[in-house]
This record gives C-alpha cells, structure tokens and sequence, in this order.
C-alpha cells in the first residue's frame, strides 16, 4: 500500500477510513460466524458426541475468554509497539493453529486447551485490533464509523444455519479446520489496509475536507489525550469498565447456553436453534443503525444506561418463556440493546481518553471485561446443571445487569489533573 504526504495529498474519492471501517466489519463478521456464534453449535455437537455436562461446555467458553482478560494489556502493548497490521497477521496464523488443534480434539482439557489458543489468535486478531484501528479516522462520525465496523458481529449470526449445515454435511472436525483456514485468509489479506494514520495519508479524520479541517486533527490535540496511567486514575474507566462487564455476563451467557438453552428446554432441534441465533442480528443491525444515528448527538453514557434493560427483560423474556412470542421478544429486545450499546462502548472511551492511548486503555478493560465474560456462562452452566434449568442462572444475571446500569449513569466525563502532564504509557 502506497502512502501519500500531506503536502500531496490529493482528495480521494471515498476516504480511507470508511474503507478501514468496512475492513474491520468484514473481519469481524467471518469471526462472529465461526467462532463466537459457532461455539453454542459446536457446543450442542461435542454434548451429543462425547456425553460432556453443560459445567464443562461453561467451563471451555470460560476459560477462552478469559483471554481477553489475561491478555488484554499486553494486546494493547503490542498494538501501540508493533501496530494492527502485524498483531492483525500474527493473531491469524495462531487462529489457524488453533483451529486445527481443535478439529483433533477427543478430551475436555483438549478442547479447553484448542480453544484457548483459538480465543488468543481471534482476539490479536479481532475486536480490540480493529476498533484500534478505526477510531483514530474519526472524532465527529465515531458513533457512525463504530457502528459500521461492528456490523460484522450481527452479520456473522446470519450465518448461523449455513455452518449448523456444515457440521451436518462434513462433520465438526473438518468444518473446524476450513474455518480456520478461512479466518487466516481474511486476516492476514486485510491486514494490508491497517497500520497507517490520517496524518500519513494526508487525509483530515472523519473525511472532512475544508477549510477548518485540518489534516492531522490528532497529532494537534495531542496533550487532551489521556495516557493509560492517566485513565486507570479516573472513575471513568472504572465505571465504564464496570457497566460494560455487566451487559457481557448477559451476552456471553447467550453466546454460550442459547443453543443449548433451547434444544434441552424448549425442545428445539439444533438446526431450528440456529434460525433464533440468527435472528439476533437483524434486531442487532438495527440497534446499530439507532445507535450510529443518534450516539453522535446525545449522551452516550445515558444511552448505554438504557440499553442495559434491554438485556435485563430480553433474558427474562427467554428465560419465563412459554410461547413463541417471548422468545422472540427476547430476540428483539436483547438484539437492539447489544446493537446500539456495543458500538458506544468504544466510542465513548474514545470521547473521554482520545485515541493515542485507546488500543492500551481498552485492553486494561479487558482484565476487567473478563469476568462479565467468564463470570456469565460459568454462572449459568454451573447452577443449570445443579438445578436442572436454566431458569435461576438467567435469573441472577438480568439482576446483575440491571444493577450494571448504575454504572454508566455515575461514568461522567473525567477531567486531567492540572497538576498532572501527560505522561508516558504503561
């Protein structure tokens, strides 16, 4: 890829960040379809196959995204230190290895252990890579451009059945491996548009072109960025962290048990299972669009607040449900507060850190992420074997989601210490 100075810049006809944006969605829906989407349907098949208990399906989806967690920081670090486009190609060669250990499986610490490595080459890969990349080409379209590149995450559940088909058709071992030789295509060719800035190229953050706008809007306001030793100082990145771990003990609960949920409880066949999984997004792209509308023109953080009980009655739509229309209701309600409010929490730690920072200050979140992510589907798996349902697990997390909504309303906006400069990264 060819950079251009500002100095000979010339007005592209489509800005480059729209097309960065686009790039990370297409990225983020082949793995939201072949690895976040896909674990409840390699979940139902590995249950059936080996006789494993819904503790240790919970158990496996845990452990793998503790990653975020464990890893996050470091995540960050290296994105800082090396850039996305070498995180991005590094992330989809372990994907790849991954994935093949995986399809080679016969024991539960195998698939514990596979998909652990699969969770670490997806993820240097994946969100924290891409949402990266895209915020520093916006400040006024953020809310747009991050709604943009989250389609990948709904659009990839529309996928769903197709790869039900493909466990039917080849069998989980070889629908594994092609998936990771999918995931490691995709990764490794969009990589090459990653790992430039709008200063390089020459091109004003959010396309606008004028005489106000200035080419690297960035660089100037440098000293409004907060730093990561800065932002682990304010309640901000506390509440936001904590509210944003909230809504994640409900989506990765959904993530994890809904095929199960609705096979073992609902008397749904996988296949039927996988057209509600696919459900989810058209409610999710449209909380998106909602979300990308009017994120730009009113408080984020209220929103967020709000979006919060559309999980908190989702989930208990689905979990009380006894016809057909409550789990759909669940469909529709979890699906709009998870399109809206995902794309938010990126924008608004944008808004309140800046971007010089933001790959390390959001992967500091993930340590705390973690436990919505972990917390949630163990939860879930542990008390539904115990009790025998799902239906006091569900229970329990719509209360913790509720309370998550408190947090975003106590996420004010953080001030820099006068007294404080900018400082040095972790």
């Amino acid at each position: 890829m060819i950079e251009s100075s500002p100095a000979a810049s010339v007005r592209p006809r489509i800005f480059f960040g729209w097309k960065v944006a686009s790039a990370s969605s297409l990225i983020l829906t082949i793995q939201s379809a072949l690895v976040t989407q896909a674990f409840g349907s390699y979940a139902v098949v590995l249950q059936d196959t080996f006789g494993w208990s819904r503790t240790t399906i919970s158990l496996a989806y845990s452990f793998n995204r503790a990653e975020s967690g464990l890893l996050g920081p470091l995540h960050g670090t290296l994105l800082h230190r090396y850039g996305s486009k070498a995180v991005m190609r590094a992330g989809s060669v372990i994907t790849l290895l991954g994935f093949v250990w995986f399809s080679q499986i016969s024991t539960p610490i195998g698939f514990i252990l596979s998909f652990f490595v699969i969770a670490i080459g997806s993820g240097l890969a994946g969100f924290l890579t891409v949402t990266t990349e895209t915020v520093q080409w916006f400040v006024a379209k953020r809310s747009r451009a991050l709604s943009l590149a989250s389609f990948g995450f709904a659009l990839g559940g529309f996928l769903a059945p197709l790869l039900v088909y493909a466990l039917r058709v080849l069998g989980w071992r070889w629908t594994a491996v092609i998936s990771g030789v999918i995931l490691a295509l995709v990764g490794w060719g969009l990589s090459s548009w990653f790992g430039t800035t709008p200063e390089r190229r020459g091109e004003p953050v959010d396309g606008v072109y004028g005489s106000h706008a200035s080419p690297a809007p960035i660089a100037a306001d440098i000293s409004d960025h907060f730093s990561a030793r800065e932002a682990l100082r304010t309640r901000a990145f506390w509440m936001i962290s904590f509210g944003h771990a909230s809504a994640l003990l409900v989506v990765g609960s959904v993530i994890a048990h809904l095929s199960l949920f609705l096979t073992s409880e609902q008397g749904y066949s996988l296949q039927s299972a996988s057209f509600v999984v696919a459900g989810i997004p058209i409610a999710q792209i449209a909380g998106m669009v909602l979300g990308g509308l009017i994120g730009d023109r009113f408080n984020k953080r209220l929103l967020c607040a709000g979006a919060m009980f559309g999980h908190v009655f989702g989930l208990l739509a689905l979990t009380f449900a006894v016809n057909l229309w409550m789990i759909w209701g669940f469909v529709l309600l979890h699906g709009l507060a998870w399109g809206m409010r995902g794309p938010l929490m990126s924008a608004i730690r944008a808004d309140y850190f800046g971007s010089s920072s933001f790959g390390q200050i959001l992967g500091y979140s993930s340590v705390i992420l973690m436990f919505g992510m972990v917390g949630g589907p163990l939860l879930a798996g542990v008390l539904a074997d115990a009790t025998g349902n799902y239906q006091l697990g569900f229970s329990i997390l719509a209360a913790l989601a509720a309370i998550g909504s408190a947090f975003f309303l106590l996420a004010t906006p953080p001030r820099r210490p006068a007294a404080l400069p900018a400082t040095a990264d972790l």
